[in-house]
C-alpha cells in the first residue's frame, strides 16, 4: 500500500489517536490520600472593611456525594490543592465530572467591621453550588442530570451572613472536554475572595473595570467593523448588483456579532451561545472567501466557481453538524459526542484553507490587479490562516501537547493595557485594507458609472432627435403621440415625413430588446428611412428596401415596422413588417403576415389600400402596450386594447392606462383623426404630460 498524502496524515493520525485513547469522561477517579492530619483551619484575623483571598490548601475530592457539604464531615483523608489553579494543572489532568472543594474558616473581625460577610468567586469551570456550613447559599448554572453552564462567566458574589467559623464547600462539575480543550481545565480559575459586602462589591467593580479596560481596543475595532458593515449594506441596497459590498457587509457585520455573543460576559447557556455563534462564524468565513474571490477577479471562471460552491457546501454541512453536536454537549454520551466532534473537525478544518487556494489560483493566472486588491487578499489570507492554524493546532491538544495554539492566543504586545493578539493585529490590518480597497473600488465604479451615464445622456439626446417632441402636422388629420421608454433609452421609433404633393408617411416601429443597444439600432433605422423615403414612397417598397439594408447589421436583433401613407383626399396605403395591426375606429385592420425587418433578405412585403372619411380614427401602437403586465402576471391583451381604442382615446390616455397596469417594455402610441373639410390640422406630442 502506498504512503498517505501529507495533507491526510495529521487528521487521520489524530483521529486514530483520539479513538484509540478514548475521551476522558466523568468518573470518580481515585483521589490521592491526605496526610491523615486533622483538616486545616484557615484563620482570618482582623477582617475589616477590606477583602482577603482564600489562599492556602483546600481539601479536594473527586466524585459526588451531597453529604460532603456537611461541616462535620471528616475530610482529613482528602487531597489538598490550591484554588489558584484548575485541578487539571494539579494532578487531575483531563478529568471531567463532579468534584468537591472544602475550606475550613475561622474569622475574627475587627471591631466595627460589617457583621455580614460576602464571597466573590471569579470563575469555576463549568458550573457549581456554594454551601456554607451545609446550607446552599448560591449556585451558578445547573448541575447534572440536566446540566446548564455558561460560556462567558463573570465574577459572582454570594452572601454568607454573619460568619465566624465554619466550612465553605464548593460542589463543582466540569463538562466533557471538546476536541480542542486542553486537559488542564476544571474547577477554580482564580482564588475566591472573602470580605464585607461593600468590600466585595468594590473588588468586583475593580475586576470588571480591568476587564473593560483590557477589551477597549476590541470594542473600538469592532465598532469600526459595525460602521463599515452598515455603510456596505446601505451601498448594496442602493445597487443590488454590487455583490462585493454584500460580502464585505457579511464579513464585517459578523465580527462584532461574534464579539457580542461570545465575549461580552452575557450569561447565555452554552448550548444557546454555540447555537448562535456557529452560524455567525460560518457566515463570517464564507463572506470573507467570496470577498477574496471578487477582489481577485476570479468569479468569471465557471470551473472555479463550481469548485468553490461545492467546497462551501461541504463546509456548511460539516460546520453545522459540528455545531449541533456541540449544542448537545453534556446531555448524551460524551464518548459518542467526542467521536462525532473529532470526525467533523477533521472534515471542516482543512476546508478553512480555501483562501490559500484562491490566492494560488490568482497567482497562477497572473491576475493584474490593483495594489489595494492584493493588499486585501494578503491580509484576508493571513487573518484566515491565523484562525485556521490556531483552530487546527488546538485539535486533540490533550494528545499532541502542541503549544502552537497557545502561542497564537498569547499577546504580541500590550497597548494601554489591551493585549494585542496575532488575530487582533490581523483583523485590524484587514479592516484598513478592506476599507481602502472598497474605497478604490467605489471610486472606480463611480467613474465608470459617470461615463455610462454620459453615454445614456448622448443616446437620449440622439433619440430626442429621432423621436421629435414637436410633431409636424399632417394635412387633413389631427395627430397625437406619446412615448414612454421602459429604461432611460428605448427601442421604439416613429417618424412623420412629408412628401411632395401633400402626401405624408407615418412610420412606427420597435427594435427587439431594450436599452442602449436598441437605441443605437433605432438611429440606424431612422437614418435609413429618411434616406429612402423620397425614392420609395410606397410603403411596401420602402419596407423591402429597409429590410435589404438592415439585414446583418442589427447584431442578431430585428425590428417590426408599420408604414402608413396618407394622402390629402383620404386615400391610405398601409404595409407591415411583423408589427401589430393598427385600429381604425373600433376594429383592427386586417393585414397579411410578414417577417420583421433584418431577418431575411428575400422577404417581400404587401400593402393594403383603403380610404377614410371625416371623423375616422387611427390608432397605431407598439407591442409594449399589448404586453403590459400586472403584478399577478396578467397581460394587458387585445380585449383591453380594443376597448381602449373603441372610445377614441388619445395617445397619452392609452399609454397611461398601460403604464398604470404595469409597464414591461417601451410603449409608443400614435393616433390620427380625419378632419372635415376646412378644419386646420393639429399635431400634439403628449409625452411630456406623461412625465409630469
Amino acid at each position: 500500500m502506498g504512503m498517505l498524502p501529507r495533507w491526510l496524515f495529521f487528521p487521520l493520525t489524530t483521529l486514530v489517536a483520539c479513538l484509540a485513547l478514548g475521551p476522558v469522561k466523568s468518573r470518580a477517579m481515585e483521589t490521592p490520600a491526605g496526610s491523615g492530619q486533622p483538616s486545616q483551619t484557615h484563620v482570618i484575623e482582623g477582617l475589616g472593611k477590606g477583602a482577603v483571598q482564600l489562599d492556602g490548601a483546600w481539601e479536594f475530592h473527586l466524585g459526588d456525594n451531597p453529604a460532603w457539604a456537611s461541616p462535620t464531615l471528616d475530610d482529613s483523608q482528602w487531597a489538598r490543592i490550591t484554588a489558584g489553579q484548575p485541578w487539571g494543572e494539579q494532578g487531575y489532568y483531563a478529568y471531567t465530572g463532579f468534584a468537591w472543594y472544602r475550606y475550613h474558616l475561622s474569622v475574627n473581625p475587627v471591631p466595627g467591621a460589617p457583621k455580614d460577610v460576602a464571597l466573590l468567586i471569579p470563575k469555576i469551570d463549568d458550573c457549581y453550588e456554594v454551601y456554607w456550613n451545609g446550607i446552599l447559599v448560591g449556585k451558578n448554572g445547573k448541575l447534572p442530570p440536566d446540566p446548564t453552564w455558561y460560556t462567558s462567566q463573570p465574577p459572582q458574589t454570594y452572601g454568607l451572613g454573619q460568619v465566624q467559623s465554619g466550612v465553605l464547600a464548593i460542589r463543582a462539575w466540569k463538562a466533557p472536554l471538546a476536541s480542542n480543550d486542553a486537559g488542564s481545565l476544571g474547577g477554580f480559575d482564580a482564588m475566591p475572595v472573602l470580605g464585607g459586602p461593600d468590600a466585595i462589591a468594590a473588588h468586583k467593580a475593580q475586576i470588571d473595570f480591568k476587564w473593560l479596560r483590557s477589551h477597549q481596543f476590541d470594542f473600538g475595532l469592532n465598532s469600526l467593523y459595525a460602521l463599515v458593515a452598515l455603510l456596505s449594506l446601505l451601498g448594496w441596497f442602493r445597487d443590488r448588483k454590487q455583490w462585493l459590498l454584500l460580502c464585505m457587509a457579511g464579513y464585517t457585520l459578523m465580527q462584532p456579532v461574534a464579539l457580542l455573543i461570545g465575549n461580552m460576559r452575557i450569561q447565555w447557556p452554552f448550548s444557546i451561545t454555540v447555537g448562535l455563534l456557529q452560524p455567525v462564524l460560518m457566515i463570517r468565513d464564507i463572506s470573507l472567501w467570496f470577498l477574496l474571490l471578487l477582489l481577485l477577479k476570479l468569479e468569471d471562471s465557471p470551473r472555479l466557481m463550481r469548485v468553490v460552491k461545492v467546497w462551501v457546501w461541504c463546509f456548511v454541512v460539516a460546520f453545522t453538524l459540528d455545531g449541533l453536536v456541540t449544542m448537545a454537549w453534556g446531555s448524551v454520551s460524551s464518548l459518542q459526542l467526542q467521536v462525532a466532534d473529532a470526525i467533523l473537525t477533521c472534515i471542516f478544518t482543512p476546508l478553512e484553507t480555501l483562501p490559500i487556494v484562491l490566492v494560488i489560483v490568482a497567482l497562477f493566472q497572473r491576475k493584474r490587479l490593483e495594489s489595494a486588491r492584493w493588499v486585501v487578499a494578503i491580509c484576508g489570507f493571513t487573518t484566515e490562516m491565523i484562525s485556521a492554524v490556531r483552530n487546527a493546532s488546538a485539535q486533540f491538544v490533550r494528545y499532541t501537547h502542541w503549544t502552537l495554539s497557545e502561542q497564537l492566543n498569547s499577546p504580541l504586545f500590550f497597548l494601554n493595557g489591551n493585549p494585542i493578539l496575532p488575530r487582533t493585529l490581523g483583523n485590524t490590518l484587514l479592516l484598513v485594507a478592506v476599507v481602502y480597497a472598497v474605497y478604490q473600488y467605489l471610486t472606480e465604479n463611480r467613474r465608470q458609472q459617470a461615463a455610462l451615464e454620459q453615454e445614456f445622456k448622448n443616446a437620449r439626446e440622439l433619440q430626442q432627435v429621432l423621436i421629435p417632441e414637436t410633431l409636424p402636422t399632417v394635412p387633413g388629420f389631427t395627430v397625437t403621440s406619446a412615448y414612454r421608454p421602459a429604461q432611460q433609452v428605448g427601442g421604439d421609433f416613429f417618424q412623420i415625413i412629408s412628401l411632395e404633393g401633400g402626401t405624408t408617411l407615418v412610420i412606427l416601429g420597435d427594435v427587439s430588446g431594450k436599452g442602449l443597444k436598441a437605441a443605437m439600432a433605432v438611429s440606424l433605422i431612422v437614418g435609413a428611412v429618411r434616406a429612402l423615403a423620397d425614392d420609395y414612397p410606397a410603403p411596401a417598397q420602402l419596407l423591402t428596401q429597409l429590410n435589404r439594408r438592415l439585414h446583418g447589421r442589427l447584431q442578431e436583433a430585428f425590428a417590426t415596422c408599420l408604414i402608413l401613407q396618407l394622402r390629402p383626399d383620404g386615400a391610405c396605403v398601409l404595409a407591415s413588417a411583423g408589427h401589430p395591426a393598427p385600429y381604425l375606429n373600433d376594429r383592427e385592420i386586417e393585414l397579411p403576415g410578414a417577417l420583421p425587418l433584418g431577418v431575411s433578405t428575400n422577404t417581400t412585403y404587401l400593402q393594403s389600400e383603403f380610404k377614410v372619411c371625416a371623423g375616422d380614427h387611427f390608432a397605431l401602437y407598439t407591442d409594449g402596450l399589448l404586453e403590459a403586465r400586472s403584478r399577478t402576471g396578467e397581460l394587458y391583451g387585445f380585449e383591453r386594447i380594443e376597448g381602449l381604442f373603441s372610445v377614441r382615446t388619445n395617445a397619452a390616455e392609452a399609454t397611461e392606462a398601460a403604464v398604470n397596469f404595469g409597464q414591461d417594455d417601451d410603449i409608443t402610441v400614435l393616433t390620427l383623426t380625419r378632419l372635415s373639410g376646412g378644419e386646420e390640422p393639429v399635431a400634439v406630442d403628449l409625452s411630456r404630460r406623461l412625465r409630469d
